[in-house]
């Protein structure tokens, strides 16, 4: 009976153990023992469901979201407030405030946004780690509660979140609801249907020596984690953290870029009053909103126990020497140059239409500030023609601007603001050079002076084609509105083409030929890979992260929240009492013992080769042979 309640479900066994039934009474065979076990387990999720019902609460709007607000535009700004926001602008920020203000347009979103010390990063490790010792102790049906909630009220307020991001990095609503809402419902969602499943003990095979033993890996909570994140995608990129970090049973501190430090500030106002609504202390999350020379005090403390970055090659650098101290580990992803590759079979001709909508996606998206966003379109021959002639008005035809702003004049964007004109220069240096060696300038290449918004941040949605490998903008990530074109001469070709980066994060490949296909998913170097589509594998949760330049570690999916938690290997007796290890006297310490040491000791090794063999030996007579020199020499 026992061996046959072993096949049931967990959570079957888990109910039964729960309300002590006697396995022996219980008649499987017997209609009624299934109904039973039916009502049980139909009883136990109705059950479970009434404790895990989302809580509804109430997060204060900041007056920048009302749909009246204009708010202080950048010509009004004086003094010290404009000091700050000119020196912002050049990348240079003041050591005390951030004056927070939208890309798309110039308005102030908030002129006293304090920067942390290093004193109060230590006070709010210190918070977080107390308040962890408790929140460990919950169970997964509290910590789904808690993402209910919050699953719950990001759908009711997709209009709220949408706009703050918005607001903060300049992007279209189409953007914001694809990146920010969408993304995090799926890690929500994901978390709550499998989250449990992916922490739960694992039994690990043990071996003929050892059968006495029973094997399990278990995903504990490892206690404060932290979380250095970037800009372009300002809620998702703060709350996934926070989602994995809570389910696994930490605490986290988490340091949202300062170019987005007003949206954050309201994002995680709403993860902690989810956290409170539901009971529970909202110090577990800890928002830090620091310059480099103060984050180094997080990322080397030593009571952080993991650490996610996801920012630039430069500044993985810095923040890895940086948890070295302490020898923090780092999930690290650094964007990358993902190839988007079009074969040119006679499905993929046909269907070419389609695969340049989802390109223009792939590129223009977020104006291009997307870590997998098509870097580098790769065209087989009889594709490469094709496709530049129908992006070509496509992109010609791209709106820029603000949806926030343009919907008063019934006009809707395509492409929304950059974060900032830092890098605008580099861009167009990176045109005009590839252009010197052959490429051709389509469309676009260089920033665009907005007519109705003088202060927003815009660059010119280009196409340029004809680029090939040795250019530099072919190797350099742009994070840009920018789609380039390379020619491939065949499936290998492109192959190569799309390794010759020193990136290595995602990719797609559009095809029909199976084995053309594969030949691309196997012989690209990248993390991801999606046939005939774009980003799909993050939109499904499976583990997210690169390989060579564009970093290691991941997270998402099951990868991601164990990469969260402490892997413990537990190794016990499975006959507690009745078979446990026992040293043989040959070999007990110590070993060289009684008149005849030298038979002792030799008798001892002997009977170390005989354990080895029989327990490795590859035939039975091998083993045998084993078990033989072991009864000579014991």
């Amino acid at each position: 009976m026992e061996q046959l309640l072993s096949h049931l479900p967990p959570l079957v066994q888990s109910i039964l153990a729960d309300v002590d039934i006697d396995c022996e009474s219980l008649k499987l065979g017997s209609i009624a023992g299934i109904v039973s076990l039916l009502a049980l387990y139909f009883g136990y999720l109705y059950l479970r469901s009434r404790r895990e019902a989302p809580v509804k609460f109430n997060v204060p709007l900041p007056p920048q979201l009302r749909s009246d607000w204009d708010g202080k535009k950048w010509e009004d700004v004086q003094g010290e407030e404009k000091e700050i926001l000119e020196g912002q602008v050049k990348g240079k920020w003041n050591s005390d405030r951030i004056v927070s203000y939208c890309p798309a347009d110039g308005r102030i979103l908030g002129s006293g946004i304090p920067l942390a010390t290093a004193e109060s990063v230590n006070r709010d490790i210190q918070t977080a780690k107390r308040a962890q010792v408790e929140w460990a102790q919950t169970t997964f049906v509290q910590r789904r509660r808690l993402l209910k909630t919050l699953l719950k009220y990001v759908l009711k307020h997709q209009d709220d979140i949408v706009t703050a991001c918005c607001l903060d990095s300049g992007k279209t609503k189409v953007d914001a609801s694809l990146g920010e809402i969408l993304v995090t419902a799926e890690k929500l969602k994901w978390t709550i249907d499998h989250g449990e499943k992916a922490l739960t003990a694992e039994s690990r095979p043990t071996n003929f020596l050892m059968m006495y033993k029973k094997n399990t890996v278990r995903y504990e909570p490892l206690g404060v984690v932290s979380a250095c994140v970037s800009w372009n995608y300002p809620f998702h990129n703060l709350i996934s953290p926070v989602i994995s970090a809570l389910f696994a049973g930490n605490s986290i501190v988490v340091k949202p870029s300062e170019q987005t430090a007003w949206s954050s500030t309201f994002f995680i106002d709403i993860i902690r009053r989810a956290l409170t609504s539901c009971g529970h202390s909202p110090d577990l999350v800890q928002l830090v909103i620091c310059l480099p020379q103060v984050a180094d005090v997080l990322t080397s403390h030593p009571d952080i126990s993991q650490l996610t970055f996801i920012g630039s090659r430069p500044v993985a650098h810095k923040v890895c020497e940086s948890a070295a101290k302490s020898l923090i580990p780092v999930t690290v992803e650094l964007g990358g140059k993902d190839p988007f590759v079009i074969l040119d079979d006679t499905t993929t001709i046909k269907n070419l239409s389609s695969v340049a909508s989802i390109l223009m996606r792939g590129v223009f998206q977020s104006a291009g500030q997307n870590c997998v966003g098509a870097e580098r379109v790769i065209a087989l021959p009889g594709t490469y023609d094709k496709i530049i002639d129908i992006v070509t008005p496509r992109v010609k035809e791209l709106k820029l601007g603000s949806i926030l702003l343009d919907s008063k004049f019934n006009f809707t964007p395509d492409v929304g603001a950059m974060i900032s004109p830092g890098g605008f220069t580099r861009l167009e240096s990176l045109i005009v050079d590839a252009v010197k060696q052959g490429a051709r300038l389509i469309h676009g290449g260089k920033q665009y002076n907005h007519p109705k918004y003088p202060n927003g941040h815009y660059f010119a949605p280009t196409l340029l084609v004809d680029v090939t490998p040795s250019m530099r903008i072919a190797q350099e990530e742009l994070f840009a509105p920018v789609m380039i074109i390379m020619r491939a001469t065949s499936v290998s070709d492109a192959i190569s083409i799309a390794n010759s980066s020193q990136y290595a994060l995602g990719a797609s490949v559009f095809g029909y030929n199976s084995r053309d296909v594969e030949a691309c998913v196997s012989g690209i170097k990248a993390g991801m890979v999606a046939v005939n589509d774009f980003g799909a594998y993050y939109a499904v949760q499976l583990p997210f992260g690169g390989v060579k330049g564009s970093g290691y570690g991941r997270f998402a999916g099951e990868e991601g929240l164990r990469g969260v938690s402490n892997l413990k290997a537990v190794c016990v007796d499975r006959f507690p009492g009745l078979l446990n290890t026992q040293i043989p006297p040959r070999i007990d310490y110590p070993i060289y013992k009684g008149e005849d040491r030298k038979r002792n000791g030799d008798g001892a090794w002997e009977l170390c080769k005989g354990v080895v063999e029989t327990g490795y030996e590859l035939t039975i007579a091998g083993r045998v042979r084993g078990i033989l020199r072991i009864l000579s020499n014991s």
